[in-house]
Order: C-alpha cells, then structure tokens, then sequence
C-alpha cells in the first residue's frame, strides 16, 4: 500500500512511516540523469534482453531434443523474450528519431 500520500496527515508517525517506506524514499531521491547513468542502464537492458532470448532458446532446443515436455516454461521463455526484445527496439526506434532531429538542427 502506497501511504506517500499522507504527508498532509498531522500524526508525526504516519509522516515518519511515509518517510521511512521505500517508495517515500525513491521520491525523496533525485534520479541521475547523467550520460553515463543513462547508457548504463541501456547497455544493462540490450543484456537482460539477450539473456532472455538465450533462454528461449535454450528451452526450444530442450524441447525439440524431447529432455522436457513442459510447453509452459517455454511459452514463458518465448513471451519473455518477445516482449523484451520489442521494449529494446522501440527504444532504439525512439533513439535513432531523436538523434535524426538533432542531426538537422542547423547553427
């Protein structure tokens, strides 16, 4: 339960109780926005998403070779990988259109 909005609350253990739960915390904290944080993060995504698709593939020639007859955890695998691999591109997409507008920018 999210109880940030609270604040306005006069009991000082309702403020203390917000101030202390981590989504107070995460509010109270400014987000890095530095260059380096930011392809971080993207570079630890591009990883995550290929660790999923490893995994995908890893589970299809599981079960092609018959070592398992379990379709749910492939299905989860592929689905994972799926939507990962769509986040990564529209991120990209969204990349490559913002340095195009830059790139047209005339001094």
């Amino acid at each position: 339960m999210d109880i940030s909005s609270l604040y306005n609350i006069g009991s000082a253990a309702i403020r203390q109780a917000a101030e202390n739960s981590p989504m107070g915390r995460k509010e109270l904290e400014k987000p890095d926005l530095s260059f380096d944080s930011i392809f971080q993060k993207a570079v630890e995504n591009i990883n995550t998403t290929n660790s999923y698709l490893s995994d995908m593939e890893n589970e299809e020639i599981k079960w092609m070779l018959g070592e398992t007859e379990n379709t749910h955890d492939l299905s989860v695998a592929m689905n994972k990988a799926a939507t990962a691999l769509q986040y990564t591109v529209a991120v990209r997409d969204k990349l490559l259109d913002a340095y195009k507008e830059l790139m047209q920018i005339q001094i």
